[in-house]
C-alpha cells in the first residue's frame, strides 16, 4: 500500500513538473509565432536597401519582447477571469442548483468530504452523448459539467466514478493547466487561421533579379513557415497535456471511490458514445472521453478505452464485466474479448489486492 501511494504521488508531481515545462513551450510558441508575423510583415513592407528583412526582423522582435510578454500574460489572466463562462457558452451548459437534482449534489459533496475538496459547481449540457468534465482556475470557479445523457444511461456508481475522475483533475491541477494550453494555443490557432486565410486570398512572388525583393520573399515564406510550425506544436503539446493526465485521473477516481469495477463499466458504457456535437475541440480534450480519430495515438487527446480498462484491471484490482454493456467500436471489440478471458482465468484469487492508493 505504501509503495502504491508513494508511487501514485510522485507520479502525480512529476506530472505536475512536467506539465510546467510543456506551459512554459507554450508560451515560446506565442514568441516564435510573433516573430513569424514580423518577419511577414518587413518581408510584404520592404526594407531599405542593403539592409536584410531577418535583421530589421530581429530588432523589431527585441523591441516588441516586453509588449509582446505582457500581451501574452494579459490574455492569459483573462483566460482566468472568464474561461468558465467561454466554456460554457461553447458548450451550452447550464448551472444547476441544488434541488434541481439534489442526489448528483449529494453524490459530489460525499467525493469532496472525503477528501477535504471545496464543492465545485455543477453544470448539465442537454445532449444524448455521455461525457463529462471540469473547467476553472480556482476553488470559486470550479465547475464539474456533466451530459444529461451521461445521467440517464449510467448507473449512481458509475457516475459518481465519473463526478470522482474530473474532482482528481481539479486535485491534480490538470485542470487549470489544461486552460492555460487552450488559451494559448487557441490564440495561435486563430492567428495562424487569420494568416493562411490571407495566404490564400494573395500570391508570394519569389523569383526576381532584385536581391532585395527576393530576399523579402523567402523571409514572408520563412514567416508563414514559422507560423505554421508554432500552430502544429501548440496542437501536439495541448493534446499532450490532455493524454497524459487521464490515467493519473482514472486512478484518483478509483481512490476516491473504493470502487474500479464501476470506472470500467463507466468507460466502457461511455466508449463510442462520447462525441457531444457542436462542441469545439478545445473544450472536448478537456471530457472524461473524447472519442478518438482514426489516427496515430500521437493525436488522439485520451488513451483508447482498452488501454484504461487494462490499466484499471491490472493496477488496481478491476474486473472486466462477463459482458461489455453495449456494442463497442470495431477497435475496442478486438481487444476486449482477450481481455475479459485474461481476467476471468485469473480469478479473484489472482487479481491485485488494494485498488485505491491511500496517502
Amino acid at each position: 500500500m505504501l509503495g502504491q501511494a508513494f508511487g501514485l504521488y510522485t507520479h502525480m508531481r512529476n506530472n505536475r513538473i512536467r506539465s510546467g515545462f510543456l506551459i512554459a513551450g507554450l508560451f515560446a510558441l506565442a514568441y516564435l509565432t510573433a516573430w513569424g508575423l514580423i518577419l511577414i510583415g518587413y518581408g510584404y513592407g520592404g526594407v531599405p536597401r542593403g539592409r536584410s528583412a531577418f535583421g530589421e526582423a530581429g530588432r523589431a522582435f527585441w523591441s516588441w519582447f516586453p509588449f509582446i510578454t505582457l500581451g501574452t500574460l494579459a490574455w492569459v489572466f483573462i483566460g482566468f477571469r472568464i474561461n468558465v463562462g467561454i466554456v460554457s457558452a461553447v458548450s451550452g451548459a447550464k448551472g444547476i442548483a441544488r434541488e434541481d437534482n439534489p442526489k448528483l449534489y449529494r453524490m459530489l459533496e460525499n467525493l469532496c468530504i472525503s477528501r477535504g475538496l471545496s464543492v465545485p459547481k455543477l453544470s448539465i449540457v442537454e445532449s444524448d452523448a455521455l461525457n463529462a468534465f471540469a473547467s476553472g482556475v480556482n476553488d470559486k470557479q470550479f465547475t464539474v459539467t456533466v451530459t444529461s445523457g451521461l445521467l440517464a444511461q449510467l448507473n449512481d456508481a458509475e457516475v459518481e466514478a465519473v463526478l470522482a475522475h474530473e474532482l482528481t483533475h481539479i486535485r491534480n491541477g490538470d485542470v487549470r493547466l489544461m486552460i492555460i494550453a487552450i488559451v494559448i494555443a487557441g490564440v495561435i490557432s486563430l492567428i495562424g487561421e487569420v494568416v493562411f486565410r490571407g495566404l490564400a486570398r494573395s500570391s508570394i512572388r519569389v523569383s526576381s533579379s532584385d536581391d532585395s525583393k527576393k530576399g523579402n520573399g523567402i523571409a514572408i515564406l520563412i514567416g508563414f513557415a514559422v507560423i505554421a510550425l508554432s500552430w502544429f506544436l501548440a496542437i501536439l503539446i495541448r493534446l499532450s497535456l490532455s493524454r497524459s493526465r487521464e490515467y493519473l485521473a482514472d486512478a484518483g477516481a478509483v481512490e476516491l471511490t473504493k470502487n474500479p469495477d464501476a470506472m470500467i463499466s463507466a468507460l466502457l458504457k461511455i466508449a463510442g458514445r462520447a462525441d457531444i456535437d457542436g462542441v469545439p475541440s478545445g473544450v472536448m480534450d478537456m471530457c472524461f472521453e473524447n472519442d478518438p480519430d482514426d489516427f496515430a495515438d500521437l493525436f488522439s487527446t485520451h488513451p483508447s478505452v482498452t488501454k484504461r480498462v487494462q490499466a484499471l484491471v491490472e493496477t488496481a484490482g478491476g474486473r472486466m464485466p462477463a459482458m461489455p454493456p453495449h456494442p463497442p467500436r470495431l477497435a475496442e471489440r478486438q481487444a476486449l474479448p482477450t481481455m475479459v478471458e485474461e481476467s476471468a482465468a485469473r480469478g479473484p484469487w489472482d487479481r491485485p489486492t488494494g485498488g485505491s492508493a491511500s496517502p
